[in-house]
């Protein structure tokens, strides 16, 4: 038996619980609505009367949100979004105001999030936005749960990721991958100079390699990279920066993959060798909730991100 619908989504109502999510306590939802956190409490137990469903179970001293109050607020983010688009649009010179939160990748927050935002504080001083460092998956789980806005995300060709069911994704840039290998190496196993051909990494089969230690996409790139060459890889260290990659190949411990904007062709030690015959690159995507791209503090940040990726990224990979 369906449970019985009692009124009209009320949006004020709506964007309390939306604030409950990002915020954590109905406290914080009144400093920042200017709410009495009673008249907060009061407006979500009609909202749950609105809906029909229960939204928010006591969880100790605090409240948290049962699964339909995640599912409500997963709307309620795309429906909020579409409204204030609207408004800002019928105002016409509104700036866009707001926090936005932004989960990246390392190498994501240093090309390009770091200028972006640096612009973004200059030109629209009214949309604040925070950084979390995460990898792909973690950042989809924050876009899904409404913990963050705009995602900065990567996934490998030889190893193509599905976005999750409600988060868009735009093509950003495409990177090659470099094979990373201690000075000399290939001298010694009887590689010739120059970009290396898929086939001609079996002779570094008996050499051990570096993979990451918090993603699983890493190890299947090489996995299959290695495939093609005709062995199996010996993974023997799991690190998480890409630096750290670069530290071990200098001091002889490994070799491992690094994508050409992560790689420091100056570092000591380590020969930076390109890869032929194989889509051995990396695309990085930016990310939304479906429906939240008009969202106009959206907007603003993800279109600073694509100037940042022109002035950085795009001038870095046009010069090699």
């Amino acid at each position: 038996m369906q449970p019985e619908h009692h009124g009209e989504l009320d949006l004020t109502r709506l964007r309390l619980l939306v604030e409950l999510s990002r915020l954590g306590t109905m406290s914080a939802v009144a400093e920042a609505t200017g709410y009495r956190t009673s008249a907060v409490s009061k407006h979500l137990a009609v909202l749950e009367r609105e809906v029909g469903r229960k939204l928010l179970v006591p969880d100790g001293r605090r409240v948290r949100l049962t699964p339909a109050g995640r599912r409500l607020v997963q709307h309620g983010l795309g429906i909020l979004a579409a409204v204030d688009a609207a408004e800002a649009e019928l105002r016409g010179d509104a700036e866009p105001a707001g926090l936005v939160r932004i989960g990246a990748f390392a190498t994501g927050v240093e090309t390009v999030l770091v200028a972006a935002l640096h612009s973004l504080a200059q030109e629209v001083p009214g949309v604040e936005a925070h950084v979390f460092e995460h990898e792909p998956d973690e950042t989809y789980s924050l876009l899904l749960d409404g913990r963050a806005e705009v995602g900065l995300v990567y996934e490998y060709r030889l190893a193509p990721r599905t976005p999750p069911e409600g988060v868009e994704v735009e093509p950003l840039w495409e990177e090659p991958f470099l094979l990373a290998v201690p000075e000399g190496l290939p001298e010694r196993v009887g590689l010739p100079d120059g970009p290396l051909e898929v086939g001609r990494l079996a002779a570094l089969a008996d050499v051990e390699w570096i993979a990451n230690s918090r993603g699983t996409d890493d190890d299947e790139v090489v996995q299959r990279l290695c495939a093609l060459a005709g062995f199996t890889p010996r993974i023997a260290h799991r690190v998480d920066a890409l630096t750290l990659v670069q530290s071990l190949v200098g001091a002889g411990l490994g070799i491992g993959l690094l994508p050409r904007l992560s790689a420091r062709p100056e570092r000591a030690g380590v020969e930076l060798r390109a890869l032929e015959g194989v889509p051995a690159t990396r695309r990085a995507l930016l990310a939304h909730r479906q429906g939240q791209g008009g969202w106009p503090p959206i907007a603003a940040v993800e279109e600073h991100i694509r100037r940042a990726v022109e002035r950085t990224v795009e001038l870095v990979l046009s010069t090699d």
